[in-house]
């Protein structure tokens, strides 16, 4: 590959000018400066229209946000303007969401092994309704309804539907093997159904399934849905969730399926299961990821003669561990030159000390690439920032948001003084970065 990176590949309002790419106005060279790398880059304007296009396809209140892909404050107050539910998968998620405003009835808590604490967090906040992974939670609901004389908890049983799809076996979550929901073809999701309806603690309010993510088969997507539609019909419940999973182009020459595609087959799959009722589904990547990239700073370019030639970054996989974690593949490019033609073929790695610290396997780079230059990989908004760790110490990237010509922090970037912040101090030592040095000074001279 040596042509120049694809703009099907960029946010929606990508462009090129004298000062290299800009995203909402905003060079991405001038961000890069202001500040610094690494730095997770969102068009505010994309992930706007990407929320309107999944309500015009499925509906008004069809639409929960997988915040699981991005959530900030800022990215849960932009979903639910926008229209759309929020489905988190923790406590934590909830907290966020509840911070940004969403009221609890336009949230829906997701997860396998919730604990105590997450479900009377949601039942306290008037969640919309729990999804229900297995027995044992609902043995814990009707526990805690119990002990705390809750009114009946809104109710939707998971089932895991013996269909699995997407781009990878980790993410693969609809079959019958898996850690997620009641099976259908074992009968569990049956004797859920029954027992939710006979317990006083719950109020059944529906079913859910979710074969999987990063599907680019509209066709698979509407199969999982059939399926769950056949079981609601012959469960007679009220609601039904067909789950999300629709995936994105992260390479040029991916073909993915639009939301009115992924709308038009799941209501032909559904309708010919017998189910006439209204659906939910739950996007999160192909709402986010397009929008985001990330910006890098090149730190070292090896050249290993007969072999490859290495070019490290500023960050790697605590900002982006999917390549490591499921072989998930990107392109670069250089933002001062973005459509430029990329000759040069290079491994492009972060600063980590594994050699499995590998974001591009086999980019295709510009010819003049230098040291110090600022360089981009795009689709990164989804399960980039959300997956970030502090892995070898670094501090977590900022993320940014770009409209209309101006820039606006959403998330600061982590500093040395965060890293410590959680440490408990040991005898005599004092917390943050000066009670370290007296540490280390103490030791020194005592050794």
């Amino acid at each position: 590959m040596s042509e120049a990176v694809s703009p099907d590949l960029l946010p929606l309002t990508a462009q090129d000018g004298p000062d290299g790419l800009s995203v909402g106005g905003v060079s991405l060279v001038e961000l890069g400066r202001r500040f610094g790398t690494p730095l997770f880059v969102y068009d505010e304007e994309h992930l706007r229209r990407r929320c309107r296009e999944a309500v015009a396809a499925f509906g008004p209140g069809r639409v929960a946000y997988a915040a699981k892909a991005f959530l900030c404050t800022a990215m849960a107050r932009l979903a639910h303007e926008e229209g759309l539910l929020l489905d988190v998968a923790s406590g934590g998620e909830l907290r966020v969401a509840l911070n940004a405003g969403v009221p609890g009835d336009r949230i829906v808590l997701h997860g396998n092994n919730k604990d105590d604490g997450e479900l009377l967090a949601a039942v306290r906040a008037g969640v919309r309704h729990v999804v229900v992974d297995n027995f044992d939670e609902m043995d814990r609901i009707e526990r805690l309804a119990a002990v705390h004389g809750l009114a009946p908890v809104p109710v939707v049983l998971r089932v895991a539907p013996g269909v699995a799809a997407g781009g990878h076996e980790a993410i693969r979550t609809g079959g019958t093997d898996s850690k997620f929901g009641f099976g259908l073809a074992t009968g569990a999701a049956a004797a859920a159904v029954r027992r939710a309806r006979s317990s006083g603690a719950m109020a059944l309010e529906g079913v859910h399934a979710h074969v999987g993510s990063q599907v680019l088969d509209a066709g698979r997507l509407a199969d999982g849905a059939a399926t769950i539609a056949r079981f609601a019909v012959e469960s007679g419940v009220a609601g039904l969730t067909v789950g999300g999973g629709l995936g994105v182009a992260y390479e040029a020459g991916e073909r993915v399926p639009s939301f009115a595609e992924w709308a038009a087959g799941v209501r032909t799959a559904v309708r010919d299961a017998g189910w006439t009722g209204p659906f939910v589904v739950e996007p999160g990547r192909s709402v986010t990821a397009r929008a985001g990239l990330t910006l890098y700073r090149v730190g070292t370019i090896k050249h290993i003669e007969g072999v490859r030639t290495y070019v490290g970054v500023d960050g790697g996989m605590s900002d982006n561990i999917r390549p490591a974690l499921y072989g998930g593949r990107y392109e670069a490019f250089l933002p001062r030159a973005p459509f430029a033609d990329r000759p040069l073929r290079a491994r492009l790695v972060g600063k980590h000390c594994e050699s499995g610290d590998i974001l591009v396997d086999d980019a295709a780079l510009p010819a003049d690439l230098a040291v110090s230059d600022l360089l981009a990989t795009p689709v990164t908004g989804a399960y980039g920032y959300a997956m970030a760790s502090n892995y070898n110490k670094l501090p977590r990237p900022a993320v940014v948001f770009v409209r209309d010509g101006g820039a606006r922090l959403v998330v600061r970037r982590e500093t040395e003084d965060d890293l410590l912040r959680l440490d408990v101090p040991g005898p005599g030592e004092v917390p943050g970065t000066a009670g370290v040095a007296q540490v280390t000074a103490r030791r020194l001279t005592t050794a």
